[in-house]
């Protein structure tokens, strides 16, 4: 703040010298009257606060600017009692020296380029800071500014990792690790270990720049739909110290999150990072919102003129900035013709602005904004519960968060259609009068989708089946039930369902790698459970396999003849396989969480194989990631 007034300052001085240039002459008095603002107020008793001395004469009433001279610049200096007394021969101090110096000497010279005052003024605000050398260095002062390290969310004691656990690492081997992830992982534990990884409290690794590691993460964030835990990450770290990489990653988590002011801070500090039609909309806009509405506006309008964007996203721009109240305000109307498309800076700023962008613009963009629309607090709650099924599948969103959602859904009259039937029949599933009435909602709920989004619908389910209690009569649907429970890490409420599964059918196969026991796994009921898989290819099969070899809990030569008998094998070696083993040895949680996520890559479980879900597996439970360990196995087991 103190920045930004000592910069206001100059600027008014700067102008003042600028308009002694231009022909304009401040008189004696005048010249006076704009540097000295008036002595401060003594505090001395009455008789102490003057002292005798020889008045200073009052200026002459007559006396007049000489309009053919230049005026004499008077330097206000205080006599340490309250007075001030001007001097004849003032000399300029401090960061007023340089333009005192020129308004005492006469004209100064203008910019390159600039041959008039009005065309000095004319130009927009960011370029005239620019030239005035008025561009703050900073937003926060030095002595507040936080450090470049542990940058993250969550502490050790909040069950982040360890802090220090990359800063001896490979930078190269993280970089890869990091950077290599397109984000979409068949695991939604696995997208959940990740996340952790990622939001915890690091420092960089050995010979990474923090700002650097910063980026990656939150770039990888954005990837898996994690834009908010993105933007609170960017936000660790002080604007003025971003580079490019991480002004870049911020401006796409402020976009996904529908908060382009917030991006303003970073925009104001390091004005330069980048000069397309994206950023100069956002200094129209930041500038609007920052009380400058006439040359923000002006900026988005020099734009329209220069058509240096599609129409629609400078008809967006000004209808946003149009919205800050700051004055200057335009009706603008949102023409969509011939918008086929739909960017993130685009998306960003139609739900900003509570429009519903036409299915035209839309139909190309797939679920690319699911994970947006589930977690925008602005956006209908319909809207958001469609896109629930997807997000919380692939982990965005937990299960109680779902459930908090549809309760908003079921208490909103004007919610209609499937969100409002489907918040009927969660209620039905908690409040149904008998078991039986509450495991036919939980079943219609299931029913009514079909791939990721039918297990999105198990993690919304998941509370309510685990209320029902275990009866053989629901043995029928046990493994679906235990699915649901374990989609939330309900492992316990899984766990009495042992007396009611058989040996052999999808519930057992689920605990035996979800239970946290250690005993020997009876192999023959491995064997009934490879001959009731109806699985392609028998995938599922093959991951309860590997996820018991994991786990430690088959034996090496039950395991070879297991998986001779599925026709696959989880023998080789891979540069990756050797990384996340060497990692388990050492004992370093976050590059197996890394790793993991490295190796979970996918749209289906189908494309991940059993060798790397057993070196997926070792690795989490010899690291102490136990719990993450066995609820990947068992979603294998239910999803493969």
């Amino acid at each position: 703040m103190k920045a930004q007034v000592k910069a206001k300052m100059k600027l008014s001085v700067a102008l003042a010298g600028l308009a002694v240039a231009g022909g304009w002459w401040l008189g004696a008095v005048g010249g006076a009257g704009a540097l000295a603002q008036g002595a401060p107020e003594s505090l001395l008793p009455p008789g102490f606060d003057r002292p005798s001395r020889p008045a200073r004469p009052a200026p002459s009433p007559s006396a007049a600017p000489v309009a053919s001279s230049p005026a004499r610049v008077l330097q206000p200096r205080f006599d340490g009692l309250g007075n001030d007394a001007p001097t004849a021969s003032p000399t300029p101090v401090g960061a007023l020296a340089p333009v005192l110096a020129a308004v005492a000497k006469g004209p100064v010279a203008l910019p390159e380029g600039i041959n008039s005052f009005d065309q000095l003024m004319a130009l927009p605000p960011e370029k005239l800071d620019r030239m005035l050398g008025l561009i703050p260095k900073y937003d926060i002062p030095p002595a507040a500014q936080r450090a470049l390290r542990h940058i993250g969310l969550l502490d050790e004691g909040e069950h982040g990792m360890p802090a220090q656990s990359l800063a001896g690492q490979n930078a190269s081997l993280v970089r890869a690790a990091v950077a290599g992830n397109a984000g979409q992982m068949v695991s939604r534990w696995g997208h959940i270990l990740l996340r952790r990884a990622l939001a915890s409290r690091l420092d960089a690794p050995d010979g990474m720049a923090p700002t650097e590691f910063a980026a990656l993460r939150a770039s990888l964030l954005l990837r898996m739909g994690e834009q908010d835990t993105a933007r609170a990450l960017v936000q660790d770290v002080d604007p003025s110290l971003y580079d490019a990489a991480l002004a870049q990653a911020a401006w796409h988590a402020y976009i996904a999150t529908a908060d382009l002011t917030g991006f303003c801070p970073v925009l104001q500090s390091q004005p330069s990072l980048r000069q397309d039609a994206e950023w100069q909309a956002m200094r129209g806009i930041c500038a609007t919102f920052g009380g400058a509405s006439a040359s923000g506006m002006g900026e988005l309008d020099r734009m329209a003129a220069a058509k240096s964007a599609p129409r629609i996203d400078i008809l967006l721009a000004q209808k946003y900035a149009g919205a800050s109240g700051s004055g200057n305000r335009r009706t603008v109307n949102v023409e969509w013709e011939g918008v086929t498309t739909m960017t993130p800076m685009r998306y960003g700023l139609t739900i900003a602005l509570g429009i519903t962008p036409p299915e035209t613009a839309m139909k190309d963009s797939g679920t690319r904004f699911s994970a947006v629309n589930a977690l925008a607090p602005m956006l209908g709650l319909g809207l958001r519960a469609d896109a629930s099924d997807s997000a919380g599948a692939h982990g965005v969103l937990s299960s109680a968060a779902m459930v908090d959602l549809y309760a908003q859904v079921y208490n909103n009259d004007d919610v209609k259609g499937g969100p409002a039937d489907r918040a009927l029949l969660l209620r039905d599933a908690y409040v149904g009068i008998t078991p039986a009435d509450r495991l036919t909602a939980i079943q219609q709920l299931w029913d009514g989708a079909q791939g990721n989004a039918r297990y999105g619908r198990m993690v919304l389910t998941a509370y309510a089946a685990a209320r029902l209690t275990p009866s053989a009569d629901m043995a029928g649907a046990a493994g679906d039930l235990i699915a649901s429970m374990l989609a939330a890490g309900l492992d316990g409420n899984a766990a009495m369902w042992r007396s009611v599964v058989e040996l052999g059918s999808d519930g057992w196969a689920q605990l035996a790698v979800a239970m946290p026991v250690t005993q020997k796994v009876d192999v023959a009921a491995i064997e009934t459970f490879i001959d009731r898989d109806k699985s392609e290819n028998k995938h599922r099969s093959a991951m309860l396999v590997a996820g018991l070899s994991g786990l430690g809990r088959l034996d090496d030569g039950a395991r070879a003849d297991l998986l001779k008998k599925l026709s696959t094998s989880v023998d080789g070696r891979s540069r990756w396989s050797d990384a996340i083993d060497q990692a388990a040895n050492v004992g370093n949680p976050t590059l197996v969480a890394l790793l993991v996520g490295l190796g979970m890559q996918g749209d289906a479980w189908s494309r991940m194989t059993p060798r790397y879900l057993m070196h997926i597996v070792s690795a989490l439970q010899r690291v102490g990631l136990g719990a993450e360990a066995r609820m990947i196995a068992a979603e294998a087991v239910a999803r493969g």
